[in-house]
């Protein structure tokens, strides 16, 4: 009956993927995001990687057209709770069948299937922050990039900084201590995926292609009293003028357990020879070093959005976390693309737990299902989208409560893309 519905309309075929269907659904997504091919072993994980009885194919005839994929994934919100969300990717269609509805339609079924899942969350990257706001996506986390000048900027470390021994690892090597590290620092900070067995290759993937020159990954592990605190994986780009070396160090990961394991990776990564540019790359928007810097204005900060959040099930979602403050309101919710959020649900909660559920009270603030979107991992206030006029409060006082409530100690943090 699909293929006849499909056919009758001429409308794409929506349907599961197959194994034997990855190869040209893959290479239709590599064609809409430019058509530059990967490398053998960057196709061969993503190949493993892909779940095929959550991916979405649309066809026309014997040519697909359209990709859209679901990672598993468990994210951490504010309490430190790791939450099954639907790890929205490889979502792409043909330049031939644009404004045909294909994305719509991929969406629809998507977030009718998270329902089904019982996952109250959908979260994504996006390539055009713009498309998925009218599927009721919104930038729930930000990230950071610098180009810092060694030369001429000095970090101030904590005590304790001497402390740490720092030792070169071949990265493959170490690869388990340094997943089995990253498990640890996960539940710190709201936005981070718990990843399954598979995803710590992501990781390690080098292609020269990517490079830009420099050398390829270097790992650098952290270990006070014989134990790993920390680890950081980086290229350096050898470079040199009539003046001498100026290389650049480009920073693919930092993690560490505490501030005084941070601190030591950073005043590393600052100080290889023959380098005087340190280049890093979707970081935390409140991460330790750009308090210890000299000179915040030659670190050529910038910010960027990260992680798009998508409440498909208010409910569960707003249960799922705990509140910075006590928070006692209710919000008429407008979901035009997922009706059953639609309503007035009567949030209480603090840092214990919370209870949210459907109510007949009065609402004390109106707001769309973006909103509660952006603000859930509590790194987007409230109180700015209201001063944006995004939040609507019908009961005085009910905007600053909420806003308080639903902040975070750190800002949310999405560590890699999918």
């Amino acid at each position: 009956m699909a293929n006849d519905s499909a056919r009758d309309t001429g409308r794409p075929e929506l349907r599961v993927l197959r194994q034997d269907e990855w190869n040209v659904w893959y290479d239709t997504l590599i064609r809409a995001f430019g058509g530059v091919p990967e490398t053998a072993e960057e196709r061969e994980l993503w190949d493993t990687l892909t779940e095929l009885d959550r991916s979405l194919g649309a066809w026309d005839g014997d040519t697909c057209v359209g990709t859209a994929g679901v990672f598993s994934f468990r994210l951490t919100v504010p309490g430190g709770a790791a939450v099954p969300a639907a790890g929205v990717t490889m979502v792409s269609v043909a330049a031939t069948h644009r404004r045909r509805g294909v994305l719509t339609s991929m969406m629809r079924r998507q977030l009718d299937d998270v329902r089904e899942w019982g996952w109250p969350l959908a979260v994504l990257t996006a390539s055009e922050p713009e498309i998925y706001g009218r599927f009721g996506y919104d930038v729930g986390s930000l990230q950071v990039s610098a180009e810092i000048d060694t030369t001429r900027v000095r970090l101030s470390v904590p005590a304790g900084t001497d402390d740490v021994r720092l030792r070169y690892a071949a990265p493959a090597d170490v690869l388990d201590v340094c997943e089995a590290l990253y498990a640890r620092t996960v539940t710190g900070r709201p936005g981070m995926l718990a990843r399954l067995p598979g995803w710590e290759r992501l990781g390690l993937l080098d292609p020269e292609s990517e490079r830009e020159g420099s050398s390829p990954l270097q790992c650098v592990l952290a270990e006070l009293d014989g134990e790993v605190v920390g680890y950081a994986r980086f290229h350096v780009k050898p470079e040199w003028d009539a003046s001498g070396a100026k290389g650049v160090v480009r920073v693919r990961d930092v993690q560490a357990v505490d501030p005084v394991a941070q601190a030591a990776l950073w005043r590393f990564l600052f100080g290889i020879d023959l380098t005087c540019t340190v280049k890093a790359y979707a970081r935390p928007v409140d991460e330790a070093w750009q308090y210890q810097v000299s000179d915040l204005r030659r670190c050529a900060v910038r910010v960027r959005d990260a992680l798009h959040v998508r409440l498909v099930e208010v409910g569960a979602a707003l249960e799922a976390r705990t509140y910075h403050a006590p928070v006692d309101v209710v919000f008429e919710v407008e979901d035009a693309f997922c009706p059953w959020n639609s309503g007035r649900w009567r949030l209480s909660g603090d840092g214990k737990g919370a209870s949210c559920e459907r109510t007949t009270d009065a609402a004390d603030l109106s707001l769309s299902v973006r909103e509660l979107g952006a603000a859930y991992l509590g790194g987007v206030s409230l109180a700015a989208l209201g001063a944006a006029g995004r939040v609507r409060e019908l009961r005085r006082g009910a905007l600053a409560q909420a806003a308080v409530g639903f902040g975070s100690a750190v800002a949310p943090w999405l560590p890699h893309g999918f």
